[in-house]
């Protein structure tokens, strides 16, 4: 196997985690197979499309997933296989090739406009070099840096709020979007609207699964929007599974909209070919 530089080979993990590693997958040598998979571009991309609210047909954005190519073409979800390169410290590599097959998809038609979002781990946020290399991408590409937007989790921006911080600071200069995801999951503080400046703010499946039962929950919603207004901060709200729950979210004021009960995940090459769920 050639190896390929864009994806820096991990330090040696503890023999605790490769052997917890090694029971989670299955696989003898975790950090070997999933070296090979970023190398021989085992993964696949998909998008699941953003609905712009009101309206009722404009999908602006898409957060990209991805799932890894096994035996016979099967496809793993993240859950069977991101557990593993985090044991074997190998996000930031992961993160590099999701960034980079972003960008080279963000030079087909028809991109012009469109967002794609990309999910950005605890262990690339204090990783300095990862920024570097999607602004080279970028350049190397001919795409615009608006058109990329790096989720990163609020639980992140409470564990590490200064590598957040800089991390989205630096992002900014480079004129990525920002996004803060799961907001609210926890409990509701507005601090890291302020210090990463962020462009979207992702509200977390939890309340938005309850705005229909739960007053608290529909309350809490409907303060995020308001602080987004006056922060100049886009609402979006994720694992939207009903018509009734997108018919509340449009009088909540709630701006984009994301979940099964749109659109599902599709290749990302076809990201625009919304059919909703």
């Amino acid at each position: 196997m050639v190896h390929d530089a864009s994806f820096p080979p991990p330090a040696p993990p503890p023999a605790e985690l490769d052997e917890l590693s090694s029971e989670l997958t299955g696989w003898e040598n975790p950090a070997a197979r999933l070296l090979a998979s970023l190398s021989n571009n085992e993964l696949q991309l998909f998008a699941q499309p953003i609905l712009r609210l009101p309206g009722g047909n404009d999908f602006p954005m898409a957060e990209t997933l991805v799932r890894l190519r096994e035996e016979e073409q099967k496809l793993l979800p993240p859950g069977e296989f991101l557990p593993a390169f985090e044991h074997c410290r190998m996000m930031p590599a992961l993160d590099r090739w999701v960034a980079k097959n972003v960008i080279d998809n963000l030079t087909h038609p028809p991109a012009k406009g469109m967002i794609l979002t990309i999910n950005i781990s605890g262990q690339t946020i204090e990783d300095a070099d990862f920024l570097p290399f999607v602004a080279g991408e970028l350049v190397r590409r001919d795409v615009d840096a608006q058109a990329i937007c790096l989720e990163i989790d609020e639980v992140d921006t409470l564990a590490r709020p200064e590598a957040a911080a800089k991390f989205a600071t630096t992002a900014r200069r480079f004129g990525c979007r920002v996004l803060i995801d799961s907001f609210g999951r926890r409990s509701v503080t507005f601090n890291a609207l302020t210090a990463l400046q962020a462009s979207f703010v992702k509200v977390d499946g939890s309340i938005v699964r309850s705005i229909l039962t739960t007053p608290s929950a529909a309350n809490k919603l409907s303060a995020i929007v308001r602080v987004g207004s006056v922060m100049n901060i886009d609402v979006i709200a994720e694992c939207v599974e009903s018509q009734e729950i997108l018919d509340r979210l449009r009088k909540l004021g709630v701006g984009y909209a994301q979940g099964f009960g749109i659109a599902l995940p599709r290749p990302v090459e076809h990201r625009l070919n919304v059919a909703v769920a």
